[in-house]
Parts: C-alpha cells; structure tokens; sequence
C-alpha cells in the first residue's frame, strides 16, 4: 500500500489500529470553511491515540470525500492519518484547507 493524499490530508499505512473507537468517521475539518474529509462509503471505523487518528477500513475500499477536492479511494487496510504542515519563519503550521 502506498500513501494517499487528499487536499492536507495524508493517509499512511499503519502497521496496526491502536487508540479509542471514535463515533463518526471525519478525518479533517477544514478551519477556513467547515468543510470535512470524511468517509462516505465504505465500512470503516475511526481510532484516536494522542492526537494521531487510525483509520480502519473493513470493506474492500472505502470513499474519502471532501467539498473541494476529488473522492479517492482508500483500500481495506489500516492507515495512519497526518495532516500536511509547511514551515513559515515563526516555525511549523498545519496547512489551512
């Protein structure tokens, strides 16, 4: 499995799911306009563990999808979930999407 990007998004395999189930299935909440990276088909569950997410996927893919960027499909399998940052001169920030 290679990584997947959408938009600030980056889905990386996971060697195993760690963390607590979390109840829904939204991966990113854009800070600037309120729109979400969420899966919209598919079988999957959401886990978190100090502040990093796991995605589970249990059916054969699962759709990502956002208001802004084209649906991708994810394979069944596990995937850790990063946001993309970028460096300005004060130092480290999360990519605003």
């Amino acid at each position: 499995m290679q990584p997947m990007r959408q938009g600030d998004v980056i889905l990386t395999p996971a060697s195993q799911i760690v963390g607590e189930k979390l109840p829904h299935l939204t991966l990113a909440e854009g800070e600037v306009t309120g729109h979400k990276h969420q899966i919209s088909e598919g079988e999957a569950e959401l886990y978190e563990k100090n502040g990093t997410l796991y995605l589970h996927v249990l059916s054969e893919t699962a759709t990502l999808t956002h208001e802004e960027h084209q649906a991708i499909t994810i394979p069944q399998g596990d995937w850790m979930v990063r946001i993309q940052r970028e460096y300005e001169p004060a130092g480290w920030r999360y990519v605003e999407d």
